[in-house]
């Protein structure tokens, strides 16, 4: 079973125990972009939500309606995706939309990630995986991210809906909590249960759980995550 047992969102984004018992950690859904969607996925209480804005994405969020953001519960953390975007432009959108952080999903050196958890932001670094040697590169960011998420090298930028070997975790041995992506999809729930690995902070969820580019299966998330995030125990 994972060590993700008793899991709380603090306001600076980082995890601690808590009575909730959540089996995975933080539950990130990314690739929102549609008002009435995003309502009905916040019913579902993910610990963030994922704006893309990297214009050559099918998930592009611009233009979101404000109104939607501001109506959701501040235990929702909004996080803006940037891809190798300059700092002014990632700056000017997080205030346009109160986002509560930040996912650098390119090439973004460490500076970067420094300048943005100086203004109050979270921070979380995506890096490519597909060979043990990939988490190299993790060193030179410990420190500066709250997180960091490690998806499936591919050509592009962006999430490919392909899994990684999950295997290859357990050659990661930073500091920093990670949260898995890249082709997480409703089959594989028993999977994510048996990573043992310390530093598994949670989960990010994006196109196996799609309609279509930017429209989340409501009853599919629904489904998944009701076995991973079980009830508290009733005292009665």
């Amino acid at each position: 079973m994972s060590h993700m047992n008793e899991m709380k969102i603090l306001d600076d984004g980082n995890i601690i125990s808590s009575p909730l018992i959540r089996l995975v950690g933080a539950v990130k859904i990314c690739g929102m972009k549609y008002s009435e969607n995003i309502r009905a996925v916040a019913e579902l209480h993910p610990d963030f939500m994922g704006f893309i804005f990297y214009p050559r994405s099918t998930r592009y969020a611009e233009p979101l309606e404000i109104t939607t953001l501001n109506a959701m519960p501040p235990t929702i953390k909004k996080i803006g995706v940037f891809v190798n975007e300059n700092l002014e432009n990632i700056l000017t959108i997080c205030y346009k939309y109160k986002l509560d952080g930040v996912q650098l999903h390119g090439t973004e050196l460490v500076e970067m990630c420094i300048e943005l958890k100086k203004v109050g932001y979270i921070v979380i670094k995506a890096f490519p995986v597909a060979e043990a040697y990939n988490f190299k590169v993790t060193k030179a960011y410990e420190g500066v991210c709250n997180y960091y998420l490690f998806d499936t090298k591919t050509d592009a930028y962006g999430g490919s809906g392909v899994k990684f070997n999950w295997g290859l975790l357990d050659e990661y041995v930073g500091e920093t909590s990670f949260l898995l992506s890249g082709g997480i999809a409703a089959d594989d729930a028993e999977s994510i249960l048996k990573i043992e690995h310390p530093k598994f902070a949670g989960i990010d969820l994006n196109s196996k759980f799609e309609i279509k580019p930017g429209v989340k299966n409501v009853e599919l998330l629904r489904k998944f995550l009701s076995p991973l995030n079980p009830p508290p125990h009733s005292s009665g």
